[in-house]
């Protein structure tokens, strides 16, 4: 690194250093023995992974529920130590699908499109992310790891999710079914412990376990804690956090909507922004997702999709769009995940997205050829390494309505994700200044 100019002359780089590394054997040898993702004409798809929608099949669907989340971290105190916050913005709609059918397409978002909402509840969230602490009641600061903690927690009190935690995390939905225990794999208040079991009966009215062991919180099954570094920060939790409270919210309608009438799951289609997995430290909340979605698709239909906007697969999905026909969908195998989008063996037996995903991925081409990469639960309550269209108990009515509900406002978008997008994002400008603004000027 080259000294930046003070009192003496700027020092600029080289301009010749790059033979050393052009002609250093290692560095030859390292790109030799690696390779790039193949062109779409070097791609082989396989027939018995295409597969037709049956889009005339009858349903009765009457309502689309969209949720999406954004977040804008802001410093609040740039001298040293510096300080920041992270605001957290999270939105649901329900469109019904007389509106949707009554809509017209336009190249901007109207105030006559978000009068089609027929609901939108947004939620917000704060958590200090580096050299913050939460004021105790005894005058001192706590640690920015309870602080962010803490801020789940109220976060998932004041939105009357804890209730909606336990009943996914206990499976109180399931009659026939008693869980008490959860096992958590680090005890979030007490680093000599390594193991912790969190037991329903022992939890308080507001979700807590307080004993000698130290306190903790029911969202501490997230085990965020883990990735929190009170020195350097909290930052490595912000994709984690973003992707789990948009779970909930969508966890939270599901039970609702099942809650009081159980077959009012069939006329409801659930979209979230971004893939059908918990990653990172919430990784295990796969688990629990797979057996509330198998549990439900046994007593009614739920219908549940993801849908990715950029990542690998996306890349993957229009580099082949033309080997798919209008109205045709294409599965992944797990072979073809390693061999064509992500690095690993082709041969593997492990299956991608054990640990994370409780869905499988595919390519869909609407019948205008609009290119979507969706995530769709599957029945069998795990990993599919070779999936069949019967894998999927609602495919055809499900991408029935990803189609109607196109928008032409972004390129493959969908209008109810592009309004709630539209409704809860946070700019970086002006909104992250403004924020940062107000922030200074409460917070000492």
């Amino acid at each position: 690194m080259s000294y930046n100019e003070g009192k003496r002359p700027f020092e600029a780089a080289s301009k010749s250093n790059h033979i050393h590394i052009i002609k250093d054997k290692t560095v030859q040898d390292f790109l030799y023995n690696h390779e790039l993702p193949r062109d779409s004409e070097e791609i082989e798809t396989s027939a018995e992974y295409y597969v037709d929608i049956d889009f005339e099949l009858p349903d009765s669907i009457k309502w689309i529920v969209a949720v999406d989340g954004g977040n804008t971290t802001v410093p609040v105190k740039s001298k040293f130590p510096s300080s920041t916050l992270t605001f957290f913005q999270f939105g649901a709609n329900a469109l019904s699908i007389d509106d949707l059918n009554s809509l017209k397409e336009e190249p901007y978002i109207s105030p006559e499109n978000i009068s089609k909402l027929k609901e939108l509840h947004r939620r917000k969230l704060v958590i200090p992310t580096k050299n913050i602490g939460l004021k105790k009641e005894d005058g001192t600061r706590a640690t920015l790891t309870f602080s962010v903690r803490k801020a789940l927690y109220d976060f998932f009190k004041n939105e009357n999710l804890l209730e909606t935690l336990s009943w996914f995390l206990f499976e109180l939905y399931n009659p026939s079914k008693t869980i008490n225990e959860y096992e958590l794999a680090s005890h979030p208040d007490n680093s000599d412990i390594k193991k912790i079991t969190i037991r329903k009966n022992e939890l308080t009215k507001d979700y807590c376990i307080n004993n000698s062991s130290g306190l903790i919180f029911l969202t501490d099954v997230f085990r965020l804690h883990e990735v929190i570094d009170d020195d350097f920060g909290a930052a490595g939790v912000l994709g984690y956090l973003t992707n789990l409270v948009e779970h909930f919210i969508l966890i939270d309608y599901i039970k609702n909507v099942y809650q009081r009438r159980k077959s009012a799951l069939n006329e409801v289609v659930f979209i979230k922004d971004g893939p059908l997995g918990f990653f990172g430290q919430t990784a295990n909340m796969h688990k629990p997702m797979r057996a509330l979605l198998s549990y439900l698709n046994q007593v009614e239909n739920v219908f549940v999709v993801g849908v990715e906007k950029s990542g690998p697969f996306v890349e993957h999905a229009m580099e082949i769009q033309d080997k798919l026909k209008p109205g045709q969908v294409y599965l992944f195998s797990n072979s073809y995940i390693y061999k064509y989008i992500k690095p690993g063996d082709i041969n593997t037996t492990e299956p991608f997205g054990k640990t994370s995903y409780y869905g499988s991925k595919m390519i869909f081409k609407s019948r205008d050829e609009k290119i979507y990469l969706i995530t769709l639960p599957t029945e069998n309550p795990e990993v599919v390494m070779n999936p069949k269209k019967n894998d999927f108990k609602n495919i055809d009515i499900t991408l029935k309505y990803i189609e109607k509900l196109r928008s032409d406002m972004y390129d493959n978008s969908l209008l109810p994700i592009a309004l709630a997008n539209k409704l809860v994002s946070l700019s970086d400008h002006p909104s992250s200044m403004i924020l940062e603004k107000f922030a200074k000027s409460i917070i000492k």
